[in-house]
């Protein structure tokens, strides 16, 4: 069990990737950063209603703008950090001496996912104390922490797997990781616009609502969307009286999101290594 999950090849990529000091450096100013703008939203807001506290209200929507914050930063880092992951060893020719080891094409794929991902989690933990900070204030549960976390974490590792599978379909770097922000635009941006032009027909030509299907199919694909109902649990009501359709939305995100995950690492380790055809003799 050990050597599944500390191979060579993530051993390897950890090492590099912790072992600088530019690492660290990073986290401090992430951090830094966290911290101005928590201090600078609570100073505003406390010298734009007078007063000298901090309502639980408000303590809430600081939350809420530093969820999405940290969901932006994921959907625009996360394609850079695994788009070149395979392609980059090929174009380095290095893939070659890589696929001659005795580690398996699981182990190849799962540890450069994984060692790629691993710093933007480390972010995403590093984060943690500042978002308990709300807890001073109310307005927020430890449980919604903890279901944010888990849908940031699983997000990271979606669109990661993504970034991946083109990278080991795609043999130029910069191809694949266009391509990877490609569909992380579509699934981020292009899913909501198609997601409230069909709520904009539901309205019908007489301008009565009616209930239509296919705005769900399309916001179940939208993590900013889910997040929103995740967050606002009336919002998810509303949308289920559009519908009509009952099953929860972050549940149809998780499912076909574990979907895509799955389908795509599956295909990286199968095109991992070149078929070779047999000679016929």
């Amino acid at each position: 069990m050990k050597n599944q999950l500390m191979n060579p090849v993530l051993n390897k990529e950890f090492k590099l990737r912790f072992r600088s000091g530019k690492s660290f450096l990073g986290v401090l100013f992430y951090i830094l950063a966290f911290s101005i703008f928590i201090i600078g939203f609570i100073s505003l807001v406390m010298v734009a209603s007078g007063q000298r506290f901090f309502k639980p209200e408000e303590s809430r929507t600081m939350f809420m703008i530093l969820s999405y914050l940290q969901l932006g930063l994921i959907l625009f880092i996360t394609p850079g950090l695994t788009g070149g992951v395979i392609s980059s060893e090929r174009e380095r020719q290095t893939l070659n001496i890589l696929l001659t080891t005795t580690q398996s094409s699981t182990n190849i794929i799962i540890g450069k996912l994984v060692s790629s991902l691993s710093y933007l989690v480390l972010l995403m933990l590093a984060s943690l104390p500042l978002y308990s900070f709300v807890f001073l204030f109310g307005g927020i549960s430890p449980g919604q922490v903890l279901m944010t976390l888990g849908f940031f974490i699983f997000t990271i590792l979606v669109y990661g797997s993504l970034g991946v599978l083109f990278s080991t379909l795609i043999r130029k770097t910069i191809v694949s990781m266009v391509t990877s922000y490609s569909m992380t635009l579509f699934l981020a941006g292009g899913t909501a616009i198609l997601t409230l032009i069909l709520m904009q027909l539901t309205q019908g030509f007489s301008g009565t609502q009616v209930t239509s299907p296919f705005p769900y199919f399309t916001a179940m694909l939208n993590p900013p969307m889910i997040m929103t109902m995740l967050l606002q649990p009336e919002f998810s009501e509303e949308f289920v009286r559009l519908t009509g359709i009952h099953f929860p939305v972050w549940l149809a995100y998780l499912v076909s999101y574990t979907l895509i995950f799955a389908a795509a690492l599956l295909i990286s380790i199968r095109k991992l290594r070149p078929i070779m055809k047999a000679k016929k003799i």
